[in-house]
């Protein structure tokens, strides 16, 4: 009777979604299913986060509407955050924008700059908000691929300088999801000239910084030269503390950038709960020995899955950060049909890599989000249908 916005038939579908519905089906059917699927994790939100979220929950002052920009001590606490972490001074007053969860800040940014026809060149596969917050704003995406080629890196001398004239933003991730990948210095160095050179907007989605193994500490784009002038970084405490379902994270970067998201925000929200904002300073300012005991259990995750895959002839690669296997599949399947006869025949859920764009296709992503005894039941359900 009514019809959808041409904006939103442009959209593709949500894989996720489609991912759960399947899931919630298996369940219903009485099946045991072991999800690699979706990146949540299974612990629990540390427990003083908790203690302080009660606390600040049963204040009346935390239950009126909050500030758009986030409250004063928020915004300080992610500045002594990232000075700690990145040695990178941002000015909370300025610089610093908490967003409810960085997903909404980044499908939001499109629409403080992109008018009707502009691009921006998203990384494919890549996180589908990219894409989809480009076309919600009437943006056009231009796909970057990402390749075992090119270390799962956009080749950016092969953009035409169509693409670059026509475009306003690129979208960078790393640590990368779905590929696991992660970013040289040299690469960094010359994205900021790229963005310079065509007046870029980067985007840096950072949300797995914190998921780091084998010593590896991935780096801040706003830590290199010139790269405050052109791009806004995105954060979330959803993976570094156990909080997907709290819904809190932060965009950071040139204040200009940042204040073209505030005003959109201010349009569309309210802010985001006190009490989760206090829980969030305390996340931030609290002990970090969690964090430590989190990359170890995800590592050790890491190493039974890849060496238990390996043995299995699946030719897998341990990441260095994120939680994240990319795993190419066998020649001449099809990702969503080799994904479709796990879950059929071996009750394992996975994602399809064409689910993350088009070059995905070949690939499919699993996630270290259960526990290792069910990571090792995995392989022996895998090994009974290989």
């Amino acid at each position: 009777m009514f019809k959808f916005s041409k904006k939103l038939q442009a959209l593709p579908p949500y894989l996720f979604l489609e991912i759960d519905q399947a899931k919630r089906k298996a369940h219903a059917e009485g099946r045991d299913i072991i999800d690699l699927g979706i990146g949540d994790p299974d612990q629990p939100t540390p427990k003083f986060i908790i203690d302080c979220l009660s606390q600040a929950a049963l204040d009346p002052a935390n239950h009126r509407y909050a500030l758009d920009q986030g409250m004063p001590v928020l915004r300080g606490a992610i500045g002594d955050w990232y000075k700690r972490r990145f040695k990178v001074n941002l000015n909370p007053e300025t610089e610093v924008l908490p967003l409810i969860g960085s997903k909404e800040g980044i499908a939001h940014f499109p629409l403080a700059f992109l008018n009707p026809g502009d691009l921006s060149l998203v990384p494919d596969p890549g996180y589908p908000p990219y894409k989809g917050g480009t076309i919600l704003a009437g943006g056009k995406p231009y796909l970057m691929p990402l390749t075992a080629q090119n270390s799962f890196l956009p080749d950016l001398k092969k953009i035409p300088l169509s693409a670059r004239k026509g475009a306003k933003i690129i979208f960078i991730n790393y640590p990368n999801n779905p590929t696991g990948a992660c970013a040289s210095d040299d690469f960094y160095t010359e994205l900021i000239e790229f963005a310079v050179k065509n007046k870029l907007i980067i985007i840096s989605d950072l949300a797995y910084s914190e998921l780091a193994y084998d010593g590896y500490q991935p780096r801040s784009l706003l830590e290199f030269p010139g790269a405050r002038e052109v791009a806004i970084e995105f954060h979330s405490l959803s993976k570094t503390y156990n909080m997907t379902g709290w819904r809190i994270g932060w965009a950071c970067g040139k204040a200009q950038l940042v204040a073209a998201l505030a005003k959109v925000k201010s349009n569309i929200d309210s802010g985001i709960f006190s009490a989760i904002q206090l829980a969030g300073v305390a996340a931030l300012r609290g002990g970090q020995d969690y964090l430590k005991s989190m990359c170890a259990l995800y590592q050790q995750r890491r190493d039974i899955l890849v060496d238990g895959l390996n043995d299995l002839g699946w030719n897998t690669l341990k990441p260095k950060a994120a939680f994240y296997l990319w795993i190419k599949i066998p020649p001449k399947l099809e990702a969503i049909s080799f994904a479709a006869r796990l879950l059929k025949d071996a009750n394992i859920v996975v994602t399809p890599g064409v689910g993350f764009g088009q070059h995905g296709q070949g690939y499919i992503r699993l996630a270290l989000t259960v526990s290792q005894a069910r990571i090792k039941e995995a392989l022996e359900r895998i090994k009974k249908i290989s």
